[in-house]
């Protein structure tokens, strides 16, 4: 059995075993498995409308998952994706709604690349920290988690004169669209899973088919042999965060310009950025990968909300699913060495 083959079977195994484990855990709690996974099953593919909302909250699970996963590849632990997707929700409403008489083909962009711009800003000061004065990352993104969170706060009171919220964003600047909204039937299905789809591409060819995406894997892989062959270790890694947090920025647009149209003030962080941390180990850092996990992990998040109306279990019991496929993906080392042992055996027979 190929490598590959493994690298695919073991989160599909994981998803499966995820899912018997979630209908013991129901009907251990006395409730019946069917029908929750029913409800389950209808709360995301239902009708037009649960689709829309399904593929919405896909959409910024993609992008912080790809934050996550590219820093994974190039040898960083991302964890203030949070915090960078903070700041990218704010720049994209401010510019969305701050700057008038722009057309839309200017207007969109403009508040995308302020995004990603905010988003790669907040990670490059990670970046920095770990490359000159080696702070780790996790410490330095952990802590710029909440000065993220306490500083759009912050401004957003400001902006807002008091206000919980900012001023709606400009039809200029919306990731709204009226056919998608009329074909799911009036759901919040924006463009954003465009932009999303996008940066799946992106990612991947940067990575797999450019000089600069090889340098930043050998820095990930090994720091003295990279520098040995004449890289620099430190520019890499800079580089590395501050695109990582481009992603994650964008990730914070697709709520500010597609889902809310503005952006609040919040008692506690969002979770779509920890989200991210999930589904890159889903999609085993992968960007294809990625795309797959996030499809996973939103339809479930967004597929929950049906299961405590329709069959009266609490949308908890999803958590718990959630929670045992990413165990098992998280010790897909047991499922490769199982793996192969069946192989050989079959190979043997």
């Amino acid at each position: 059995m190929s490598s590959r083959t493994v690298n695919i079977l073991v989160p599909v195994i994981s998803v499966i075993l995820g899912l018997l484990v979630g209908g013991i855990v129901m009907v251990v709690s006395g409730y019946n498995a069917i029908d929750g996974y029913i409800a389950l099953w209808n709360g995301i593919f239902g009708d037009a409308y649960s689709i829309g909302n399904t593929i919405r909250q896909i959409t910024p699970y993609i992008l912080s998952g790809l934050a996550v996963a590219f820093a994974f590849r190039t040898g960083l632990f991302n964890i203030g994706v949070e915090g960078q997707l903070l700041m990218g929700w704010l720049a994209a409403a401010y510019v969305g709604y701050a700057i008038e008489g722009l057309p839309r083909i200017i207007h969109l962009p403009l508040a995308l690349i302020a995004a990603a711009a905010a988003g790669a800003f907040w990670a490059f000061i990670v970046g920095f920290l770990k490359a000159r004065l080696h702070v780790h990352e996790v410490i330095a993104s952990i802590m710029l988690n909440y000065t993220a969170l306490y500083l759009t706060n912050a401004a957003i009171k400001s902006l807002s004169d008091g206000g919980f919220k900012t001023p709606t964003v400009l039809a200029s600047a919306t990731l709204r669209n009226t056919w998608l909204r009329e074909v799911t039937d009036n759901s919040s299905l924006h463009l954003g899973i465009i932009v999303a789809i996008l940066m799946v591409i992106l990612m991947w060819f940067l990575l797999e088919k450019t000089t600069r995406g090889y340098e930043l894997k050998a820095v990930g892989f090994n720091k003295n042999a990279a520098e040995y062959a004449g890289m620099s270790v430190n520019k890499n890694i800079i580089l590395a965060m501050t695109i990582s947090g481009v992603f994650a920025g964008l990730a914070g647009a697709m709520e500010a310009l597609g889902t809310y149209q503005n952006a609040s003030i919040k008692a506690v962080q969002s979770g779509i950025g920890f989200d991210g941390i999930a589904v890159a180990l889903l999609g085993a850092n992968n960007p294809i990968g990625v795309f797959f996990g996030a499809s996973l992990f939103g339809s479930l998040k967004y597929g929950a909300l049906n299961m405590p109306n329709a069959a009266g279990i609490p949308e908890e019991i999803v958590s718990i699913i959630i929670a045992v496929i990413i165990l098992f993906v998280a010790s897909g080392y047991i499922l490769r060495v199982a793996l192969k042992k069946f192989s050989k055996k079959k190979e043997g027979q």
